[in-house]
């Protein structure tokens, strides 16, 4: 991995083991920006900032993420470039890329972040759009049905509020309620069999991780003509369509407890760390190839007995990066330590 001007670093060079890397030091030391870093490089965004200005080193005027690794055993080089004035620029293999963002269907990065928690805890939008994004991974022939699914809402909201303002007509709603209920149909499915895949796998890791019962399931039903139908009127004066998928949920339980509800911190924490172990492992079975694995500050609120746990679910798994304030607090011999201290990164 190399760095020019990124967050802290004003440049470095880094050659990451295969197995556990375990990244050590003090907080605002650093050790997120790695992760970032590593995440931008193969995903194309960062899971915290949300402008490249943000990212870019302070007095610099550009900042540059590349990468080097196996992709399965098919050797990579990814490049990104950020500005603040400019569009993200890709390469992957010496190639430009559409979008930075297109890096994500080529290489598999899974990601852990104390604001993760969200997944368990926020709104179902939260929560659809973390099974969107995985049902993308584990099914790449299906990756489009969310964006078109959701694409097709807008376009019937639109001819709903056209209608109610007398500048369409019922016949152009029909075509839209159709494209809903085939398109829904669909993504319905498609989210079935990603938990299908990802629930036994997901009450596994979470049992290991001192979670008993853990639960994932779906909650909602294809949607019908007859239903949106029924709903036209209400429909009409809201000028939204009130059925379908976009409404949807993903429960998460323990026993009968929702755990956005009734679940303590810790478990809550537990259960989305649980999520991303999960998919790591369908998509290692599935593929044949571990995806990359990003844990940070994973440690701090789990006690001896889980830390232990954690360690011995990722020690047979591909590369993982694990950050933590202190080395002491991971178990197991990871494959490779590094310290962490401001703008600089050392082997232990």
């Amino acid at each position: 991995m190399t760095l020019h001007d990124f967050r802290s670093y004003a440049r470095l060079e880094l050659e990451l083991e295969p197995g556990v890397v375990l990244v050590s030091g003090p907080n605002g030391a650093g050790k997120t920006n790695l992760l970032e870093a590593l995440h931008l490089g193969t995903q194309g965004f960062s899971p915290r900032a949300r402008s490249d200005a943000q990212m870019v080193r302070f007095g610099a005027h550009a900042g540059r993420v590349a990468l080097r690794g196996l992709n399965a055993s098919t050797p990579f080089e990814s490049e990104l470039g950020l500005s603040p004035r400019e569009a993200r620029r890709a390469r992957l293999n010496g190639e430009p890329l559409r979008s930075a963002e297109q890096l994500r269907h080529e290489l598999r990065t899974l990601v852990f972040t104390p604001d993760r928690l969200a997944v368990v805890k926020s709104a179902p939008a939260t929560r659809r759009a973390y099974l969107d994004r995985a049902l993308g991974r584990i099914f790449p022939a299906r990756s489009s049905v969310p964006v078109e699914y959701a694409a097709s809402v807008g376009q019937r909201n639109a001819a709903l509020r056209r209608l109610a303002a007398g500048a369409s007509t019922r016949d152009a709603l029909e075509p839209w309620t159709e494209t809903i209920v085939s398109l829904g149909s669909k993504l319905v499915d498609a989210r079935r069999a990603t938990l299908e895949l990802l629930a036994p796998v997901f009450a596994e890791c979470a049992d290991r991780l001192g979670l008993a019962d853990a639960a994932l399931s779906y909650d909602g039903d294809v949607p019908t003509r007859e239903e949106l139908e029924q709903r036209f009127k209400r429909d009409l004066e809201r000028g939204l369509t009130g059925a379908g998928p976009h409404l949807h949920d993903v429960l998460v339980q323990a026993g009968t407890r929702d755990l956005r509800s009734f679940g303590s911190q810790g478990e809550q924490r537990v259960a989305v760390l649980s999520l991303v172990l999960a998919e790591a492992q369908v998509l290692a079975e599935r593929t044949g190839s571990a995806p990359l694995v990003l844990l940070d500050d994973v440690l701090s609120e789990l006690d001896d007995e889980r830390r232990s746990a954690l360690a011995a679910l990722v020690a047979d798994g591909g590369q993982t990066v694990v950050t933590t304030t202190s080395a002491a607090a991971y178990p197991l011999e990871p494959a490779q330590s590094l310290v962490v201290s401001p703008g600089e990164v050392r082997s232990a």
